[in-house]
């Protein structure tokens, strides 16, 4: 009884030990929406490298040349070193090395021999002409050769300004220099004394009004009283009336305003190129026969010497365009072979030195002022 009470027992107990069998529970299908894994950038901090900086080259020096008296010395003028070479290189400008002679008149006479050291005669005038043409000179207005001078402009390689002093009537000009106009299309600088009527022959202002409407005859200023030279120790008064009373005789007579004064007896002074600047006028000319002309290149005197005598230092005044020396028309054939040859050499100089100069303006100039055109 008791054995079958056991058994009885030890049944449940093994039944309640037995596995539960696992059911089967259906399944879903489930469409996962997975968001993609974040990407990473990697910054990269860059160390800047230093920019290469171009220095401009050095610049040649000036022209020099032999054919100057030692005691004559080039001096220039353009401040502004980027528009001086961009003027120079400029492919519508002149080229180096082109030259401007400017030569004085005071009295051609047609006697073959002359008592007077300022006077030239008609023969020996007529073959300074041929000389200069032979030599590929042509003739220049004032005009020209100031837009030369201040900024390069084109004007023939070899240009010549003829300069008339003084007052003389138009049979003067009629005999000597009409045929070169007419054959040649050489014009000519008349350095006018603008005395009134009262003072001189008043058909000669008649006859130079009609010069001047014909248009080949370049009237500039050479004062009114013109005998006493506006040098150093002249007063402000004399000297404005001498140049402002020149302006107002041109309006006047000729309707135009001169843009140069020849400065009578050759004399200047500090003062009296102030003066003329401040009334507009551009160009200045002396008596003074130190040599020719090139853009940004005019040979003067900074001390008085013994070679020269009484002739005024120019350089002082720095303002070499005030002071422009000019050729005596007696012995100015003589040099003509030695202007043609400062010209050449000059372009040769110009032209070993081109990449240097363009090198600069390219580094120093473009970004400011443009290509060169």
């Amino acid at each position: 009884m008791h054995i079958l009470g056991s058994l009885s027992l030890l049944v449940i107990n093994l039944a309640a030990c037995a596995p539960v069998p696992v059911q089967s529970v259906p399944t879903e299908t489930v469409t996962a929406s997975l968001t993609p894994a974040p990407t990473f950038t990697t910054t990269t901090t860059l160390v800047p490298t230093s920019t290469p900086i171009h220095t401009p080259p050095a610049l040649p020096g000036l022209f020099q040349t032999l054919l100057l008296n030692p005691v004559d010395t080039p001096h220039t003028y353009v401040q502004d070193t980027c528009m001086y070479l961009r003027n120079k290189w400029s492919s519508a400008n002149s080229t180096p090395g082109t030259v401007a002679m400017v030569i004085m008149f005071h009295s051609i006479v047609a006697d073959d021999v002359t008592p007077n050291a300022n006077q030239i005669p008609g023969k020996e005038f007529h073959e300074l002409i041929g000389a200069l043409m032979n030599n590929g000179f042509e003739a220049i207005t004032t005009a020209q050769l100031a837009g030369f001078l201040e900024n390069n402009a084109r004007i023939p390689p070899h240009s010549v300004l003829l300069v008339v002093d003084d007052r003389h009537h138009a049979q003067y000009f009629n005999t000597y220099f009409r045929s070169y106009w007419e054959e040649d299309g050489w014009p000519v600088v008349n350095a006018w004394i603008s005395a009134s009527r009262d003072s001189y022959d008043a058909s000669l202002w008649t006859e130079q009004e009609a010069l001047n409407t014909e248009g080949w005859v370049d009237y500039q200023a050479h004062g009114v009283i013109h005998n006493t030279p506006m040098w150093p120790g002249v007063s402000d008064a004399y000297i404005m009336g001498e140049l402002q009373g020149s302006i107002d005789a041109f309006q006047l007579h000729f309707n135009k305003k001169p843009i140069a004064i020849i400065w009578p007896g050759g004399g200047f002074s500090q003062r009296s190129v102030e003066i003329a600047r401040q009334l507009g006028y551009q160009l200045g000319f002396t008596t003074n026969a130190r040599g020719p002309l090139m853009f940004n290149w005019v040979p003067l005197g900074d001390t008085v010497t013994p070679e020269h005598g009484d002739w005024q230092p120019e350089g002082p005044i720095n303002d070499p365009l005030m002071v422009l020396p000019r050729y005596w028309d007696t012995d100015a054939i003589l040099h003509i072979g030695d202007v043609v040859k400062v010209g050449l050499d000059a372009a040769n100089y110009a032209g070993q030195n081109k990449a240097t100069e363009l090198e600069y303006y390219d580094i120093a100039c473009k970004t400011q002022y443009g290509p060169i055109p």
